[in-house]
């Protein structure tokens, strides 16, 4: 169970506090810093399945705690956004579809999950994409700073777009897939 991905997802778990420690502190490097420990984060999320499989530590704990990981730093973060943006309709609407995808294809597998039809809503290349895009969009709204003449907070509120319609998206071909089997119970 103590392995080296397991270890870099509880990482991930444990640096929520200090994403939202720092994000509130409200300081002239706060943004940055933020940007940077979801970054890592982000890049944890990789290189935890990365090497799960490379060096065939995969485990049922893993599999079950990558993606409540995943979940509790991206709705932390999102969550912040609002806080801190909550008059940016487009935030707030993203945030929500993101976070109510996230919470209705959790229980989605759950349920598949019980009736030993987990494999029919398995993580799709699409949901892939959607996560990189998620987790991007994500990084640049933290940082909201220009970096030099390049906007970065409105690339990341077109980033987070992209990645709301591909939550979508998503979210139905799973529904889909998972139809045969919730019509026949």
């Amino acid at each position: 169970m103590w392995n080296i991905p397991n270890s870099l997802t509880l990482s991930r778990i444990f640096m929520i506090p200090i994403l939202v420690v720092v994000y509130l502190f409200d300081n002239h490097w706060s943004n940055m810093a933020s940007a940077a420990i979801f970054a890592l984060a982000a890049i944890t999320d990789w290189f935890d399945g990365y090497l799960a499989r490379k060096l065939s530590q995969s485990s049922s704990f893993g599999a079950f705690l990558d993606p409540v990981a995943d979940k509790l730093m991206v709705s932390t973060a999102l969550i912040l956004l609002v806080f801190a943006q909550g008059q940016n309709l487009l935030i707030v609407i993203s945030a929500i579809v993101i976070i109510g995808r996230e919470i209705t294809i959790s229980a989605l597998r759950e349920w598949m999950a019980e009736l030993g039809q987990r494999a029919n809503v398995a993580v799709s290349m699409l949901g892939k994409v959607k996560t990189f895009a998620q987790m991007g969009s994500i990084t640049l709204l933290l940082y909201q700073d220009n970096l030099f003449t390049l906007p970065i907070f409105m690339i990341g509120e077109v980033l987070l777009i992209v990645s709301a319609v591909l939550t979508i998206v998503s979210m139905f071909i799973y529904l889909k897939a998972a139809w045969k089997v919730m019509k026949n119970t």
